[in-house]
């Protein structure tokens, strides 16, 4: 699996260089996505604007990333989508579940306003 990852302190940004997101990808994205998790990153970005297809097998590997930034606390976001894909997690009415956000640069707003968000209701 081709990717890159851009690491903050408070997000990750997980880019794949993948055309495809399907059963050949998807067991090592969910293996990044714990390799992240247990190095301490609970909001987690997945640009997929270089992905072009998606099957059942990538929407597991995405769910995970999303249960695992959920159960540390933090928020995971899907970002640069393309139309066949948001297609396909709308169909699988996945949209009410997860997080997507039209370009990589909103995704990291949206990880600080998670986060200010997220600090306010622990003083309370």
């Amino acid at each position: 699996m081709k990717f890159t990852t851009d690491k903050e302190e408070k997000y990750c940004i997980l880019r794949l260089e993948e055309d495809k997101l399907d059963a050949t990808i998807s067991p090592q994205l969910k293996a990044e996505f714990v390799t992240l998790h247990t190095s301490g990153y609970k909001n987690i970005i997945l640009d997929l604007s270089r992905v072009r297809y998606a099957d059942s097998s990538g929407l597991s590997s995405i769910l995970t990333g999303d249960r695992l930034c959920k159960d540390a606390g933090g928020v995971f976001i899907l970002s640069s989508l393309n139309d066949h894909v948001l297609k396909l997690i709308r169909i699988s009415q996945l949209d009410t579940v997860l997080n997507l956000i039209p370009t990589t640069e909103e995704a990291v707003d949206a990880v600080f306003m998670y986060e200010i968000e997220n600090e306010l209701r622990n003083e309370e």
